[in-house]
């Protein structure tokens, strides 16, 4: 249970190509997601949150992702999870991240400023006391961030089953790849804001390394809505031991129509 909101925040954000110039959210955009645990009991939740603000001049998008444990879990496994990026509003590429855990009595406190000209990042793990700067890729993003430049950049009508879309990320101190394979197509039953509906969602799978953690490199299944909102719909992730899925239960604020399938 210790990666809970981790790995809900890492899913969904996933770099993809081909431009789009619409945007797909807007500042006031919120979700929240009901978490269980090998399908059967509810684990936990984790919420989104977008607004535009100003840093140091710019004007960017502050994004706070919280995650916590709930009901009996909450008992014996404590978790109170806080992430947060600011990005700028235009380019989509980030200039602050901070991660702020407590998972279990697992702690970090991680503050990063990013300098996107000069490809650095410099590493506040406040925990440690410890300041240091690492060379980054171009135009990196954070594990938030990531999520907001996918909805943005990709391409619903290029995607082709079996396309593999490849990234980089800045996750703590490190720079990361990333790939994960398009499935196709696929229409879903979700329970969203109170009502139990059908949508049209695109499902990937994204290639994880396994061991202690993750059963096996493909034991993660990600669903978005096929439309212009791009939203997480669904997350499974199968375990070492047990299974732990994410379910988008509430949203508001979305900038386009959301569709729904109706029954004749």
């Amino acid at each position: 249970m210790k990666y809970l909101f981790t790995i809900l925040v890492f899913l969904i954000g996933l770099k993809a190509p081909d431009v789009q110039k619409e945007t797909a959210f807007q500042s006031g955009e919120w979700f929240k997601f009901r978490m269980s645990y090998s399908g059967w009991f509810k684990a936990g939740e984790g919420t989104l949150k977008v607004e535009e603000k100003k840093l140091k001049g710019k004007s960017v998008f502050h994004v706070v992702g919280k995650g916590k444990t709930t009901g009996i879990v909450n008992t014996f496994f404590k978790v109170r999870d806080r992430y947060e990026s600011y990005f700028d509003t235009q380019t989509g590429v980030p200039y602050k991240f901070i991660r702020k855990v407590d998972e279990g009595g697992y702690t970090k406190d991680i503050e990063i400023e990013f300098n996107q000209e000069e490809q650095k990042a410099i590493v506040n793990n406040k925990k440690h006391k410890k300041v240091t700067t690492v060379t980054t890729e171009k135009d990196v993003q954070d594990m938030v961030s990531m999520y907001y430049y996918l909805r943005n950049k990709i391409d619903i009508e290029s995607l082709k089953k079996g396309d593999e879309i490849r990234s980089n990320m800045f996750f703590d101190a490190e720079n990361y790849g990333f790939k994960l394979k398009y499935l196709g197509k696929e229409i879903i039953k979700v329970d969203i804001n109170g009502s139990r509906v059908k949508v049209r969602s695109l499902k990937f799978r994204p290639y994880v390394m396994a061991g202690r953690v993750f059963k096996e490199e493909e034991s993660l299944t990600l669903w978005v809505s096929a439309d212009k909102n791009k939203i997480p719909l669904k997350i499974k992730a199968d375990l070492a031991v047990g299974s732990l899925r994410a379910d988008l239960v509430q949203f508001k604020g979305l900038k386009h129509y959301f569709p729904i399938i109706f029954d004749n």
